[in-house]
Parts: C-alpha cells; structure tokens; sequence
C-alpha cells in the first residue's frame, strides 16, 4: 500500500507522513516497552488486524523506525524493537499523552485496556525530584502480569517481565492500579482491603505512587 502524503515542504508534515496514519503511534507505544513478538503487538493493539499491523510495521521499518532481530537464547524468538530513530520518538508519545490525559474520561464498558500502557504512561508522569535520592527496583504483579521499574537517583525506566532482583513485589489488579495512580484510591486503603499485597518494604507502595501518580487534570475553561 503506498503511503499517503501531505506534499508540504513542512517538517511537521514530513513527521505526519510517517507516523501520522492510524495505530501508528499506539504500535510505538507497545514498543516502548521494548521488542515485541507479533502476537504480542496484536494483543496490545485490538481490533487493529493481522493485514494492517503487518502494513504497519513494513512501514516503519521501511523509514528505519522499526527492526527485526531475534532474542538471545534461550528465548531465540522473531521480535520487532524500535531503533534509535524509533526511540526518538519517546518525547513526543509521552507530551501527547499528557496532553491527551486531559481527554481522559471514566472508562467505558467498550474501552480496551491493558497493563502495558500503564507501564509507558508512568515514564510521562514520573517526578524525579521525588526519586532524587531513591535506588530502587519494583516488581508489579497485574492480574498475574508482572512488570517492573526501576529508580535510579531520579531516573526511571519500567519493562514488562520479572525484575532480575527487586526490592519489592507488589500484586494487585488492574482497577486498583489504575485507581492508585489516577489517586482515587490511596495506598493504605489498597492494602488494608486487601486489594494489593506488597512482599517486602511495606511503605514501598506509598514511595511508588508519590513517583509515578497522574497529576490532577487541569480545568479548561470555555473561551
């Protein structure tokens, strides 16, 4: 399928022509989390269809966003990872989805959602001045999908997958999750329900939600 141009001498278009058709940046979004095997990519992305993220990925690896590699054994498998030119575009994903948290209305029965994008989302939201002075490893247990970030002196970076030696483990389900960061529901109240279990620094839930909260979404104002 050939790709659709603005033709505008415009480096803003330039970038619309690349990642500007529809479920391109989700599919960087998924990448973010680092190389993905197709069926991953399709379950991170419903509904988009085997023929169009198969078009997809041939697109971005056609400008040099996208590559195929193999893991390392004993995994060995095929899998897609961003390039550096790919990673570039991490900025730009978390500023739009700042923006777009502004959107972000209660959750619709119809809504997909999945733990991954949680785990992109937190790198926008991250306050490093809150970690300034934290080394840290966290493993997050979501509906019995594990994901993990690790704090660095106020930096921070989140995968999907076991930590290789976490300080602590946290288990919990989606919703509650998604309540801690959104703050809709405080730690201590997550953990005194037993909607979460923390193995470990039990104040450790507390310090993560401080890191990583969504920020009130500001009021806009009718002009």
């Amino acid at each position: 399928m050939a790709r659709r141009s603005y033709n505008q001498y415009c480096a803003l278009a330039r970038a619309l022509d690349v990642i500007g058709e529809r479920w391109t940046l989700l599919l960087v979004r998924e990448l973010l989390l680092g190389p993905r095997r197709y069926k991953d990519l399709l379950d991170g992305l419903p509904r988009i269809g085997t023929n169009l993220l198969a078009d997809r990925l041939r697109g971005l690896e056609g400008v040099g966003i996208v590559r195929r590699t193999v893991l390392p054994p004993p995994a060995g498998s095929a899998v897609y990872e961003l390039t550096e030119l790919g990673h570039r575009l991490e900025p730009a994903v978390f500023e739009l989805g700042r923006w777009g948290a502004h959107f972000l209305q209660p959750r619709n029965a119809g809504d997909a959602v999945d733990p991954s994008w949680f785990f992109v989302s937190i790198r926008a939201t991250f306050r490093p001045e809150a970690a300034a002075k934290l080394r840290e490893t966290y493993e997050l247990r979501i509906d019995g999908m594990p994901f993990h970030a690790r704090i660095d002196n106020g930096r921070a970076r989140t995968s999907q997958g076991h930590a290789a030696d976490p300080d602590v483990i946290v288990t919990t389900d989606l919703d509650t999750f998604i309540g801690l960061l959104s703050q809709d529901v405080s730690p201590r109240e997550a953990l005194g329900r037993g909607r979460a279990r923390v193995e470990g620094d039990q104040m450790a839930l507390q310090r993560f939600v401080e890191i990583f909260a969504w920020p009130a979404p500001e009021a806009f104002a009718p002009a």
